[in-house]
């Protein structure tokens, strides 16, 4: 989603925009106040509306968030790094749109689906794996992130528009719904029925067709 990138570097992002140093500071501090405030909202939604709920819905919002954003940088970002202030200020406000979509979704649904995947047998290890997996891709992503912001410039909010929609994908076609299903029975209600991975899970020593 390239959450991390915005996250990590919002300030230099938002004084790419044309902010002072005060205020892409405060606009930092606001879009970790949404992040936050998001969050609970996902707190109280998860186990009414559904997991593929929240993936799917944040993946359409951040999806337009993130094109609406690069339009607008492509479009009328200068050279000297500066927005007129009306477009500066639909900037901040459609990044907190996409903190919001990611906060309530893909950032604790990226931690409790792969929670409830594994069974017990393999739990510790696929969970570890899953961790490590995350935390690989935030650091190479905060690793790269000025650099492809410096040469892509209004390009790299379509990259991670077009990774969202890799995501909206996956969701769609190989995340089952999750909610109201107890841990010790997610493999046979839910695992062993879903059309592609019931083949990794086998029944009586052979593979379900």
């Amino acid at each position: 989603t390239g959450i991390n990138a915005i996250m990590f570097y919002a300030p230099v992002l938002f004084q790419t925009v044309g902010f002072g140093n005060d205020a892409s500071l405060l606009s930092a501090v606001v879009t970790g106040t949404v992040n936050v405030l998001s969050t609970l909202v996902s707190v109280v939604l998860v186990d009414r509306v559904g997991r593929r709920v929240l993936l799917l819905e944040s993946c359409v919002q951040m999806l337009i968030t993130q094109t609406i954003i690069g339009a607008i940088l492509m479009k009328d970002l200068k050279i000297t790094g500066e927005l007129p202030s009306n477009e500066a200020l639909v900037v901040v406000i459609m990044v907190c749109i996409y903190v919001a979509g990611f906060a309530w979704s893909w950032g604790p649904l990226g931690w409790l689906i792969p929670s409830e995947t594994f069974p017990l047998e393999t739990r510790t290890a696929g969970y570890s794996f899953a961790v490590s997996s995350n935390m690989l891709c935030t650091f190479i992503i905060a690793q790269a992130f000025l650099s492809m912001l410096c040469s892509m410039r209004a390009a790299i909010f379509f990259f991670f528009a077009a990774w969202i929609v890799v995501m909206m994908l996956f969701a769609m076609f190989f995340i089952p719904e999750t909610k109201g299903v107890a841990i010790d029975e997610m493999v046979d209600r839910v695992w062993k029925r879903h059309w592609f991975w019931r083949k990794f899970f086998p029944t009586n020593g052979k593979e379900i067709a």
